[in-house]
C-alpha cells in the first residue's frame, strides 16, 4: 500500500514539473516574440531615419549654383572700362529649387569688396530682353544690388520679379553695374567672388580683364 502511495505522488511530481516547464518554455518564447518584434520595429525605424538622413545628405551636396560664364561691356563713353557684366548662371544637377531672392553676390576687384542682393525693381523676362542683354534698363544703378534678366525658364520657376526661383533646366543672367561698384573694370583687373545661394554650393567668379577692350562685348570667364 505505501509502495502505491509513492508511486502516485511520484507520478504527481513528474506531471507538475512538466507543467512548469511547459510554462517556462511557453514564456520564454513570447519573451522572445516581443524582443524580435521590438528589434524589427528599430531596426525599420533606423533604416528609415537613415534613408531620410541619406536623401537630405544627397539633396544638401548636389544644391547649389555653377556660373556658365561672365561676359563684360565695354562703356560707351569711356572705352577703356567696362561698365556692366552679366553672370549666366543654372542650377547644378540634382539642385533644390533656389531662392534668387535670397541669393548674394560677392564681388571684388582686389581693392573694394561688395555684396549684392537682388533688386526686384531690375527684373527682366526673357521676351523683354528685346536682342539686347546689355541694355542698360536690365541693370541696376547702384553699388549694392544685382538685376534678374531671365534667359530660358520652360517651367516659369522664375515668372516674375517677386518669385525668382531657379530650378533644373533653367538659364539666369545676374547684372552687376562695375561702374557703380568700382568706378569701372580696367585692363588686366583681377576679379573675383561668389554667387552665394541661401542654401548650398555657392558659384565662382573669377577672372581677369583681358590687356585691350577691343570689342564692344567680351567674354570674361
Amino acid at each position: 500500500m505505501g509502495k502505491e502511495i509513492c508511486k502516485i505522488l511520484k507520478e504527481k511530481d513528474v506531471g507538475s514539473i512538466g507543467i512548469g516547464a511547459m510554462i517556462v518554455f511557453i514564456a520564454m518564447v513570447l519573451v522572445a516574440g516581443i524582443a524580435a518584434s521590438v528589434l524589427i520595429q528599430t531596426s525599420t525605424t533606423l533604416e528609415s531615419q537613415a534613408l531620410l538622413t541619406g536623401h537630405e545628405t544627397t539633396a544638401e551636396v548636389a544644391t547649389g549654383l555653377s556660373v556658365v560664364s561672365i561676359e563684360g561691356h565695354r562703356n560707351a563713353t569711356d572705352s577703356d572700362t567696362i561698365d556692366v557684366i552679366a553672370i549666366t548662371i543654372r542650377a547644378r544637377a540634382g539642385s533644390r529649387d533656389i531662392d534668387l531672392g535670397e541669393t548674394v553676390i560677392e564681388i571684388s576687384d582686389s581693392a573694394t569688396k561688395n555684396f549684392l542682393t537682388y533688386d526686384a525693381a531690375t527684373y527682366t523676362p526673357s521676351d523683354f530682353i528685346d536682342g539686347d542683354l546689355f541694355r542698360i534698363a536690365n541693370y541696376t544703378s547702384d553699388s549694392t544690388h544685382f538685376s534678374i534678366i531671365v534667359l530660358e525658364d520652360a517651367d516659369n520657376s522664375c515668372s516674375s520679379a517677386t518669385s525668382a526661383v531657379i530650378n533644373s533646366g533653367d538659364y539666369i543672367v545676374l547684372g552687376v553695374n562695375v561702374s557703380n561698384c568700382f568706378g569701372g573694370l580696367s585692363p588686366r583687373q583681377d576679379v573675383w567672388g561668389m554667387v552665394i545661394p541661401e542654401d548650398g554650393s555657392p558659384g565662382v567668379i573669377n577672372f581677369k580683364c583681358p590687356p585691350s577692350f577691343t570689342d564692344a562685348v567680351m567674354e570674361l570667364q
